[in-house]
């Protein structure tokens, strides 16, 4: 009699907590849906693929002098000289050139396999990383200069860039990612309106590096906003192609390359996550289903044949988690106002930031696959998110 009080007192509470917390979760803010553009995801990958976004680059003799030969057979379609995340290509003065893919931070490899879409968790963004190439590439700049003066030409914007900006995007271990820092970084030199290159830093940014995971592509189709905070509103494609901030000219250059948008959108809204490789206990399965449905779908969605998803924005206080992704890179005022009046921002398909102080909670698609977790990689293992204790 007294194990089946006891065991009614619990159910009674966990009903009671499931219920106060829908409740609550009922009351977050919920990221409204903005048209986006569709086009062909075929050309889309073939766009990513070809690298013709970067405008400069390095010769091939010197890539394969640094890098030697890394690729080993992952993308069939490839040239097997070169690693995955990087291509051939042409500059702007039309050299030959060797220049990183978006697969650089958004393919992955998982059990011997190239998961494309999955977030890079592996690269060194380190100090260490950037000392130990750095007196090669002053040594190769000044050998390109003074005796391969085309291909100096083709490899300035990106040796330019790279050089101003690389010593304010270390972080504290390999594994997270600097894109959002970059992108701030990159915007500090470039002219609102017509996004031409400026010498001189304008924004005056932190030196403090706030890096993130990166999220899985396939997770895209399912968002009303990018970012982990779902400050990346409007025409995602716009957000895409601020990567090529590295090596444009101008907003020619954007226009063109934004061109491919659609293309590219659809490519990743049309990937899905790798299916699990393991036997699930459908017992257990059918128990979890029920804990998930009454505790967790509220903010992450449901799953299986009556899919959703509430695109809510959860306050960072309320999730008891750190707050300084939300509060840095996009969301730093001077970011922000810079691209919500730059040619990002115009148009017939614009983008905005709209900063928030919290996290969306992420949809789950593919969830087995995408360790570490959270918007720092800060729990290396799925059972220690669920079990935080």
């Amino acid at each position: 009699m007294k194990k089946i009080l006891v065991l009614s007192i619990l159910t009674t509470v966990c009903l009671c907590a499931a219920g106060f917390f829908k409740t609550t979760t009922n009351s977050f803010q919920t990221i409204p849906a903005s048209p986006q553009r569709t086009g062909d995801p075929q050309k889309g990958y073939d766009y990513i693929m070809s690298a013709a976004y970067m405008q400069s680059g390095l010769p091939f003799y010197l890539y394969q002098a640094g890098f030697g030969k890394k690729n080993t057979g992952y993308l069939k379609d490839h040239d097997q000289r070169l690693g995955y995340d990087f291509n051939l290509t042409t500059a702007h003065n039309g050299n030959a050139i060797v220049a990183p893919t978006c697969f650089q931070c958004h393919a992955e490899k998982l059990n011997d396999k190239l998961i494309i879409g999955l977030g890079n968790n592996t690269k060194d963004f380190t100090s260490k990383q950037v000392y130990n190439i750095r007196p090669m590439q002053d040594l190769l700049l000044y050998y390109l200069k003074t005796l391969r003066p085309k291909e100096y030409q083709a490899a300035y914007r990106f040796s330019t860039a790279t050089r101003l900006v690389d010593k304010r995007l270390f972080t504290e271990c390999r594994g997270v990612n600097g894109a959002d820092r970059l992108f701030a970084l990159l915007v500090s030199y470039r002219d609102p309106a017509t996004l031409t290159w400026r010498n001189a830093d304008s924004l005056h940014l932190s030196s403090t590096v706030i890096p993130s995971d990166v999220p899985a592509w396939w997770l895209m189709k399912k968002k009303n906003a990018l970012y982990y905070s779902g400050e990346g509103r409007g025409d995602f494609g716009r957000f895409m192609l601020s990567s090529a901030l590295l090596t444009m000219n101008d907003s020619s250059d954007a226009a063109e390359i934004d061109r491919h948008m659609p293309d590219v959108l659809s490519y990743v809204r049309s990937l899905e996550p790798p299916p699990y490789p393991d036997a699930i206990d459908e017992d257990l399965a059918v128990k979890g289903k029920l804990v998930f449905t009454n505790t967790c779908s509220s903010c992450h969605g449901q799953y299986g044949e009556n899919e959703t998803y509430p695109n809510k924005l959860i306050p960072a206080a309320f999730i008891g988690t750190d707050p300084w992704l939300s509060r840095s890179n996009f969301a730093d005022p001077s970011v922000m106002q810079w691209f919500n009046n730059s040619w990002f921002s115009q148009g017939d398909h614009p983008s905005y930031i709209e900063p928030f102080d919290g996290y969306i909670a992420p949809p789950l698609d593919g969830i087995w696959a995408t360790a570490p977790y959270f918007h720092n990689g800060s729990v290396p293992a799925l059972e220690m998110v669920i079990n935080s204790s």
